[in-house]
């Protein structure tokens, strides 16, 4: 039976875990995801990371792909310790490569770059060890996979084998005849190669043996002790709320843990949703029995944010930081409010609904990748701050946070509500934000909303909102010429937020949200819409 003081630890200490060295590849997250849809856990971390400062052991290490070439000045190389872990490897176009490289070098560049689907011929061997074919155990050859790559291996390095080729790849798969270590060239984990899950199969639960037992049922009851260790018997935390699915279930799950002692907090930041604090207030007061206060800061952030134009970057950092300021101020008050009722216990924490995607986008390491923004929970906090974060929700993907929700019995509803970002109508409002272009943003927002509502696409689609672009066009309103704004609509679907597409409405339900907004909102002439898959575009427009 496990103690308590093991159920305190982080999910890679508690699940067996399979660690994702990123190379810059876009594919990298989905490696991460597929095997969280086997159950089995994963992790991922830039390929600078130093396997000794682990305080953890993996079961098997992944390498991903990477926009670089092995042999060039500056590319990036893993620690050399990776291959001397004792667990298995997988190594992944660019990954395959690595490990080629580490055993001989022998790597070039194409005759020509290779993108796009081929056919993969599985080669068995019998006669070696019984690990070398384990890679592809039950898949058939002529696999149709997924290639994106310009270099290729020029010949095996020394103790492997070739267990796939393509017509164009004659070493698309490579295994060690001592050690198991495999390359293969192909990308698995995307959908176009079909049965790459069943490869990443073979590799976690064949291979490496890891547990399937990634579960959020699991989840949970550690997650709740963990959290209930780290806070202990007296201890306070208080948490920011937004309404949002995140934060929402954030809540829900430290009011498991702690019961009264966790303080809901809404900030009103002055750039919310239409109608949200009132909206947030009566359904988690209502559906959740959530203790939530509502501060109205309104004036604070919309003064700081004045004069801020063409600046996103530091519009995040001046609203997570200003957040910081409200919290701590919130914190003496309530823990002077239970020095005089006599509740023992100092406010030491601050709840945030930081999510896995957050963290790996603002992940940032010489060379392979670059930090695309900075999510004002995970790197716009005040230097000084005095409140230690608590962030439940840090390991997990979107699509897990909502099964968390629907175990811990949130209504469906609230589960299924759109992503609103922590900044904001402000990171929506391209340019200064004034109070009269966050009215502009939010009537335009209600409007786009309620129309995929009452078309019935609210759950088809992920993530939608209206945007103010720092732009006016010449229109005709009126039997006259105006000189007014113009509103950007974006919808995407996408299952982990990491890559996205945009929605394909019909012209019609365009055409009824366009004449309606322009119609309904004083100060708005033309409604355009965003057609930019993530990537290359963000789904947040900053």
């Amino acid at each position: 039976m496990t103690s308590n003081g093991d159920l305190a630890l982080e999910p890679n200490k508690t699940f067996d875990t399979i660690l994702v060295l990123d190379f810059g590849s876009q594919y990298s997250h989905l490696i991460t995801r597929r095997l969280r849809e086997l159950n089995v856990y994963s992790e991922m971390l830039p390929c600078t990371q130093k396997l000794a400062e682990l305080s953890w052991s993996p079961k098997g290490v992944i390498l991903s792909g990477s926009p670089y070439s092995v042999y060039a000045d500056g590319a990036p190389h893993v620690d050399p310790a990776v291959f001397e872990l004792g667990v298995p490897v997988l190594g992944i176009c660019y990954g395959l490569q690595m490990l080629a490289w580490h055993h001989g070098k022998n790597v070039v560049a194409g005759e020509k770059k290779e993108y796009g689907h081929a056919n993969l011929n599985v080669q068995r061997h019998t006669s070696e060890a019984a690990h070398v074919d384990a890679l592809f155990t039950g898949l058939e050859n002529d696999m149709e996979v997924w290639m994106s790559h310009g270099d290729k291996l020029a010949q095996l390095p020394p103790k492997f084998v070739t267990i796939a080729t393509t017509a164009n790849a004659p070493f698309a798969g490579i295994a060690h005849t001592e050690k198991e270590f495999y390359g293969i060239q192909f990308h698995p984990e995307v959908t176009h190669t079909p049965r790459g899950t069943e490869v990443l199969k073979n590799f976690a639960l064949g291979i490496c043996k890891a547990k399937t037992d990634w579960t959020m049922g699991k989840f949970v009851d550690q997650e709740i002790q963990r959290i209930r260790n780290l806070v202990g018997e007296k201890g306070q935390v208080i948490g920011a709320v937004s309404g949002g699915v995140d934060s929402t279930v954030a809540a829900k799950l430290m009011q498991e843990a702690i019961g009264d002692r966790f303080h809901a907090i809404l900030v009103d930041n002055g750039v919310l949703r239409l109608n949200e604090a009132q909206t947030v207030k009566e359904t988690l007061t209502k559906h959740l029995g959530i203790n939530l206060t509502v501060i109205d800061a309104s004036e604070r952030f919309l003064g700081r944010l004045k004069g801020i134009t063409d600046d996103p970057e530091k519009k995040r950092k001046v609203i997570g930081n200003t957040f910081i300021e409200v919290f701590q101020e919130e914190a003496k008050r309530i823990a002077q409010e239970a020095q005089n009722t006599s509740r023992a216990g100092e406010i030491e924490w601050l709840l945030q609904g930081t999510l896995y995607p957050d963290v790996i986008e603002s992940i940032s390491f010489k060379g392979p990748s670059a930090t695309i923004k900075t999510h004002h929970n995970v790197g716009g906090l005040l230097e000084g701050m005095h409140l230690k974060l608590i962030e439940p929700l840090r390991e997990l993907f979107k699509d897990e946070v909502r099964v968390l929700g629907t175990k811990l019995g949130i209504p469906e509803e609230l589960v299924w509500r759109h992503p609103f970002p922590g900044p904001g109508i402000a990171v929506r409002i391209l340019g200064e934000v004034t109070p009269e272009q966050v009215r502009i943003a939010r009537e335009a927002d209600y409007i786009f909303i309620e129309e995929i509502k009452k078309a019935g696409l609210y759950r088809k689609i992920s993530q939608a909102f209206a945007a103010l672009l720092p732009v006016k066009a010449v229109g005709v309103m009126g039997d006259q010429r105006v000189h007014a704004q113009v509103i950007a609509l974006r919808a995407v679907e996408t299952t982990d937020f990491m890559t996205a597409d945009w929605y394909p409405f019909d012209g019609e339900f365009l055409k009824r949200v366009s004449r309606r907004i322009v119609n309904e909102i004083d100060g708005v002439c033309r409604v355009v819409y965003d057609v930019t898959s993530k990537p290359p575009g963000t789904i947040e427009m900053e």
